[in-house]
């Protein structure tokens, strides 16, 4: 009987989100690797303004945006968009396995 490796779960990568808008109240990051919950993963702003959240994630691909004191907006800092089936643009995030 031939041996079988067990599988091994793909290793989860940090990654940091950030916006720099620094008169913002709350942002949010929403997207579809937290079901698009708001409660989810809420950002802090650091000293110099700028709202961060470090989120550990598989290699994938994965859309993406900000909620903004309730409005929608997307990542300046990443050119790679996608539009959603509301007509608006979600960014795209993909993470390779290595």
């Amino acid at each position: 009987m031939a041996k079988t490796r067990p599988k091994r779960r793909p290793t989860r990568r940090r990654v940091i989100f950030s916006l720099n808008t620094d008169k913002a109240k709350e942002v949010i990051l929403m997207g579809d690797f937290n079901g698009w919950n708001a409660k989810a993963h809420l950002m802090k702003k650091d000293e110099n303004g700028v709202w961060k959240k470090i989120v550990m994630l598989t290699p994938g691909r994965y859309e993406y945006k900000f909620l903004v004191d309730g409005q929608w907006r997307t990542d300046p800092e990443n050119d790679q968009v996608f539009f959603n089936r509301f007509g608006t643009r979600n960014n795209i995030l993909i993470l390779s396995g290595s």
